[in-house]
């Protein structure tokens, strides 16, 4: 009887001093915020997705550094999507219950993007697609798990007329000129063709609409087109290796650089760096921010992260434009769940549906962008129940052939054509999935 007391004793012990060898483990794991990340490090978008993926997964390195988010650590893992909208939902089921759960999704894809917006209210975990996405999805009245922050398409393209414009000596001047789209054939690519057309209806210019087909590296029909039908301007809408393409083609015809404006995803390093002086004069309207290589939160970021040898890319590209794409495209998801911290409190993990409030009363004033490092590299953003985007200026830049240089002043999009259409699309897309607009007590919860 003894030896059996002495052997549950034993294991008594056992079972407690396991307890405390795993508890701790156990605790921390729970009190970890879960940010998984969609990335493409393979195939032909590799070039530019592997920069984006480092300036993201840097930012929640950071933020650990920092502390965590009122001393919630963050943790992540990335799942390769090689841009492919089947491998991107294979990615979401496999990772959306992980550690926890999922706080928020990017899926840093238009295609995967739209397969996402099906899912995300079922299984109640936002998307932040800051930059591209669904224009529409601005709409939070329709689109509650959407939040395409700081910019969609259609702010994109609006800019670029308007810039466009400027340079003629006004919007009148675009009667009779001839504006040619060059897209990739994808949804990312048709997603600005609406607001062309309603810019091109108001002003009688002529839109010219040339898809290229994935990945991007034929282009030779398109551009002979350009040389007969000898557009005024080119609008790059491309991503990964369809840019490079598109100016060495420009380069290879004749057409001038300086007529050519790509979108924000078609303006960085890698689009332009082996074309080299082949592109001078090619520009890009801006997420915002550009190259901010003497931006605050970089210089932290090579302090706290690549200097304690945790950097998760070379050094050499902190503060490239798509690095700083992933560095804002992390933030927003941070400070989201911060803001959701202030109502549902402080220091504790929230769940993805706390965190979709968080993003719908972002307020990232100019103060609080300072604070983050974030001081000359963007301006607020300001969400709501209605709307999700929560900014809507740009700028312009141009490769000098060595550098990117802001060539524009700040440049709005004008809210009195995007808003109808927003609305009326968002409308359109309530009808067809036959939905209702969400109430003000909705907004309130």
């Amino acid at each position: 009887m003894k030896l059996r007391n002495l052997v549950l004793a034993a294991a008594v012990v056992a079972t407690g001093l396991s307890s405390a060898l795993v508890a701790p483990s156990a605790m921390a794991q729970a009190k970890e915020q879960f940010f998984p990340a969609l990335v493409y490090r393979t195939g032909p978008y590799a070039p530019n997705g592997v920069p984006f993926a480092n300036g993201y997964i840097d930012y929640l390195k950071l933020t650990n550094a920092r502390g965590g988010i009122n001393g919630v650590k963050v943790s992540w893992e990335e799942c390769e999507t090689g841009y492919a909208t089947d491998r991107g939902v294979e990615c979401y089921e496999r990772l959306k219950g992980k550690n926890g759960g999922a706080t928020v999704f990017q899926p840093l894809s238009t295609g995967i993007t739209f397969a996402l917006t099906e899912k995300a209210p079922n299984d109640k975990i936002p998307l932040i697609t800051a930059g591209y996405g669904r224009s529409e999805s601005a709409d939070g009245g329709v689109f509650k798990w959407n939040f395409p922050i700081a910019g969609t398409y259609w702010v994109a393209a609006d800019v670029l007329i308007q810039h466009i414009a400027k340079k003629e000596g006004g919007l009148d001047k675009l009667k009779g000129k001839k504006i040619a789209l060059v897209y990739h054939d994808s949804p990312f690519g048709k997603e600005p063709i609406p607001l062309l057309q309603e810019r091109a209806a108001m002003h009688g210019f002529q839109l010219i609409l040339l898809p290229v087909t994935h990945p991007g590296v034929e282009q030779k029909a398109t551009w002979l087109q350009i040389r007969r039908d000898r557009p005024d301007y080119v609008l790059n809408w491309g991503w990964g290796v369809m840019n490079s393409t598109a100016l060495k083609e420009a380069q290879a015809t004749g057409y001038p650089r300086e007529k050519m404006y790509g979108v924000w995803w078609a303006g960085a390093e890698p689009d332009v760096k082996d074309v080299g002086m082949g592109a001078k004069g090619y520009n890009a309207v801006t997420m915002q921010h550009g190259t901010e290589r003497n931006a605050a939160v970089v210089k932290e970021i090579l302090e706290k992260v690549h200097g304690k040898g945790q950097g998760t890319g070379p050094k050499e590209e902190v503060g490239e434009v798509l690095y700083m794409r992933g560095l804002m495209s992390a933030m927003f998801a941070v400070e989201g769940v911060r803001a959701a911290q202030d109502r549902y409190g402080k220091g504790k993990v929230m769940t993805g549906e706390q965190a979709r409030w968080g993003y719908e009363n972002l307020n990232l004033t100019q103060a609080k962008l300072d604070s983050l490092g974030f001081k000359g590299v963007m301006r607020p953003v300001s969400t709501s129940c209605q709307d999700h985007m929560g900014a809507n200026w740009a700028r312009v830049h141009t490769w000098d052939g060595t550098k990117w240089e802001f060539s524009s002043d700040w440049l709005q999009a004008d809210e009195q054509i995007i808003k109808p259409m927003v609305k009326a699309a968002a409308d359109k897309y309530a009808g067809e999935k036959k939905l209702t607009r969400r109430t003000g007590a909705d907004c309130q919860s």
